[in-house]
């Protein structure tokens, strides 16, 4: 934690504590294991942890929009996770380890990005995968529109979710936002290639954070009237609420902010 930023860091593992307190972050227990009584954790005061199975990490997000937010000090709110991170220049994979990887994390936002709202992580493209992925996983997607084996573009956010998350949820779930984004948010799925991931991001303003929290979480609350929980079999369905809002989070703050994409760096510090 520094002056200008605190950087919540998310874990399932107690034994992460003192790796992430020595990089400067904040460490936050999820998950059903016992963290320490002074870590952060999304299990006290009012809370959604119940939910951590199909939510992911917006169950802490619910946590500190109830519980926190107003607390924080820092102009900049960051989240990260055990084996994501984020930095100012790239670093391979297999460059990385437990020795170099403090050096390498972002630790404080610099002075030339205090021009923007938000930061997002570099965007993953959605249309880059094997064709053969496709159809893989999704053959009588693929089959109903051929176009998506030739043209790039077809293979939107909309088809990419379709092909992992279930057929026609994300059409569904979107039906469910307010008037204000439904139209704008279609729009974007339909059109765009790729998205923000890994529910990532480092907010410069309570204010911009808790206006995000007022559109995203009403909305996942209306969704569970949809999908409920005890159907949902399978990662790309139990975590649907948690992928909904993945995708959510790359539109709204492109709307309604300025915002800077960053690298995230892959390493896993239960590893070596």
């Amino acid at each position: 934690m520094t002056d200008n930023l605190k950087m919540f860091c998310l874990t399932l593992e107690p034994n992460h504590q003192s790796f992430i307190k020595e990089m400067g972050y904040v460490p936050v227990g999820l998950g059903k294991k016992i963290f320490p009584e002074d870590c952060f954790s999304d299990k006290k005061g009012n809370n959604i942890s119940q939910k951590n199975k199909y939510y992911g990490e917006y169950t802490f997000h619910y946590w500190l929009w109830k519980n926190h937010l107003d607390q924080i000090n820092q102009d900049w709110i960051g989240f990260c996770q055990y084996r994501k991170f984020w930095a100012l220049n790239f670093t391979p994979n297999n460059e990385l380890n437990l020795s170099n990887l403090n050096n390498k994390v972002l630790k404080k936002i610099p002075d030339d990005l205090n021009q923007f709202e938000v930061i997002l992580g570099d965007p993953f493209f959605v249309n880059k995968r094997k064709i053969m992925k496709f159809l893989k996983n999704g053959f009588s997607l693929v089959v109903s529109n051929p176009k998506v084996l030739f043209d790039e573009k077809a293979r939107n956010i909309k088809f990419h979710f379709d092909l992992m998350h279930g057929r026609n949820n994300l059409d569904k779930a979107i039906d469910l936002l307010n008037k204000e984004n439904k139209d704008d948010f279609r729009t974007f799925v339909n059109n765009e290639v790729s998205f923000n991931p890994h529910n990532m991001f480092i907010c410069k303003s309570k204010k911009l954070l808790s206006t995000y929290y007022n559109e995203v979480f009403p909305w996942l609350e209306r969704c569970e009237q949809l999908f409920g929980f005890d159907t949902l079999k399978g990662y790309g369905l139990t975590r649907i609420y948690g992928f909904l809002a993945e995708r959510f989070m790359s539109y709204w703050f492109k709307k309604n902010a300025k915002f800077k994409e960053l690298p995230i760096l892959f390493h896993d510090i239960g590893g070596n």
